[in-house]
């Protein structure tokens, strides 16, 4: 542990003692933090960043705090996770309370997951219908979701519905990070549309692909 991360840990820990044992691993190039076993942020080049649950997000958005960006294989991808600069440093006990509320609303999510069983269509964008053609292309569960990716599971989806749209990749991908498709922050949806162009449709297809109808779950 480095400079101003190790610094920036030390602060961590003293500042959320209060939410139980903090405990540290590797997380996106830098450091999760966890309280009592549960990840609610992550320190990346000295910097501290709350976990987002679906409840809280609005609640980090209506602060001003901006999200964070982490560089998978050079794309840029953008992370439910909330920067905390230092004026809310100062606020200790708003901090702590910002971060409380993360563990509470972690721990739901993952007891409502555990209760699914991982299934497909508990994810947003993805509906029965999309989770049978998921099942068909060899895609079970969430894990199994998460652990191809949204390019490699389009893909596989692609093999068993040739004339799926772009649309389901970028809906793949919000699926994953728990986003409407139309929510996908525009810095992953252009990487996810350069990657479908250069991927997906040669040049001299383009015109005639892009006629062709969109998978039905996914029309609007």
């Amino acid at each position: 542990m480095k400079g101003r991360s190790a610094e920036r840990v030390a602060q961590a820990k003293v500042c959320f003692a209060a939410l139980g044992g903090i405990t540290t691993r590797s997380q996106f190039g830098g450091y999760g933090l966890l309280a009592d076993g549960t990840m609610f942020a992550v320190i990346a080049e000295g910097e501290l960043y709350l976990r987002a649950t679906e409840s809280l997000e609005p609640v980090f958005r209506g602060r001003g705090m901006v999200n964070m960006t982490y560089l998978k294989r050079g794309a840029p991808m953008t992370m439910r996770y909330y920067w905390v600069d230092e004026s809310l440093w100062q606020e200790n006990r708003e901090l702590l309370s910002l971060a409380w509320q993360v563990v509470c609303e972690t721990r739901k999510e993952i007891t409502l997951k555990t209760r699914s069983n991982g299934r497909l269509k508990e994810l947003p964008n993805i509906d029965v219908s999309m989770e049978r053609l998921l099942w068909r292309a060899g895609i079970q569960n969430i894990y199994e979701l998460r652990l191809l990716g949204a390019r490699r599971s389009y893909l596989k989806l692609l093999q068993q519905q040739p004339t799926l749209s772009v649309k389901v990749l970028i809906s793949l991908a919000g699926a994953m990070a728990g986003y409407h498709h139309a929510a996908l922050p525009s810095t992953q949806r252009e990487a996810l549309l350069e990657w479908f162009e250069e991927t997906i449709v040669p040049p001299c297809l383009e015109p005639r692909l892009a006629k062709r109808p969109s998978f039905a779950l996914f029309n609007e």
